[in-house]
Order: structure tokens, then sequence, then C-alpha cells
């Protein structure tokens, strides 16, 4: 008996670890649909971008790196949108009004999208703020950044021209 229930146990930890390797987003894989509604009110599928090159930026209003991204995100925005490029800012607060009133304060000028209880920022095993994802027109995950630091939107245009290609 002891034996099979350390079987039992051994076989749930290895379906959970396969569970969480699914889980987690990563480059060269497909990025995981998803539908949210927007702080606008009409929802937004993920599906629907294919044939763009999409980022999709994971932010909170009490992130303060998430903040200082945000007008340098408007920029890439402005820059690229004629050209095939998305930008979705999903706000994972639990307090849709805040992230509206902060995205409006912020001068957001992309779609933001409403995860308020945390679904799509799970599926994308997402822990850290803010996190961002660039998806291909195929609907392919290229990159991947956790945090945010000076500098780091350099990185996101270079890809971002290199995807639009």
């Amino acid at each position: 008996m002891k034996s099979r229930l350390s079987l039992l146990c051994l076989f749930l930890a290895a379906l959970s670890f396969n569970h969480a390797a699914l889980a987690a987003v990563a480059p060269n894989t497909s990025a995981p649909d998803f539908t949210l509604r927007t702080v606008g009110g009409p929802n937004l599928r993920l599906q629907e971008q294919r044939g763009q090159v999409v980022l999709i930026n994971f932010w909170a209003t009490w992130c303060g790196p998430c903040q200082q991204e945000m007008p340098k995100l408007n920029a890439l925005y402005e820059k690229y949108h004629a050209a095939g490029f998305v930008l979705l800012g999903v706000n994972v607060d639990d307090d849709a009004k805040k992230a509206a009133s902060v995205a409006q304060k912020l001068g957001i000028k992309f779609p933001v999208l409403l995860d308020t209880d945390k679904a799509i920022s799970h599926l994308y095993d997402l822990s850290t703020m803010p996190s961002t994802v660039i998806i291909d027109r195929d609907g392919r995950v290229h990159y991947v950044h956790k945090g945010y630091l000076a500098g780091y939107e350099d990185t996101y245009d270079k890809q971002i021209r290199e995807l639009l290609k």
C-alpha cells in the first residue's frame, strides 16, 4: 500500500510539473489565445490580431516600472501601428476603474485590456510586472521580457522591426 501511495504521489507531481511547463509562454510556441474586455467596453481577442505583429504588455497601476515604461510603449505604438503592429496593454489590477483612470492619466493610446481575475496572466505564467511578449504575424511567440529597465524599449524597437519585415 505504501509503495502504491508513493507511486501515486510521483505521478501527480510529474503531472503538475508537466502542466506548469506547458502553461509557461516561451519563444517558438504558439501564443495562447484569449479574449478580454477593453477599458472602452468591447472585447478583444488575440487570435483576431493574426497577420499583425503583436506586443502584449502586462502591467499594473501599483507598478512603478510599468508607469515608467508606458510613454515608451506609446511611442512604439505610434511609430509602427500603420505598418501592421498592434500593442495590447493587459492590466492585472482588481479594480477596472482604477486601471482606466491610470491609463487615461498616462495618455495610453493603445488598447488596454482588463484581466481583473488574472486568468490571462496565469495562462501566460507571468509573475513579474511588467512583462512583455512579442508575437509574430503567425501567432508565435518570439520574445518574452520580464521586468523593465530604461533602454528596454530600444530592444523592443529592434525586435518589432525584425518581425515587421
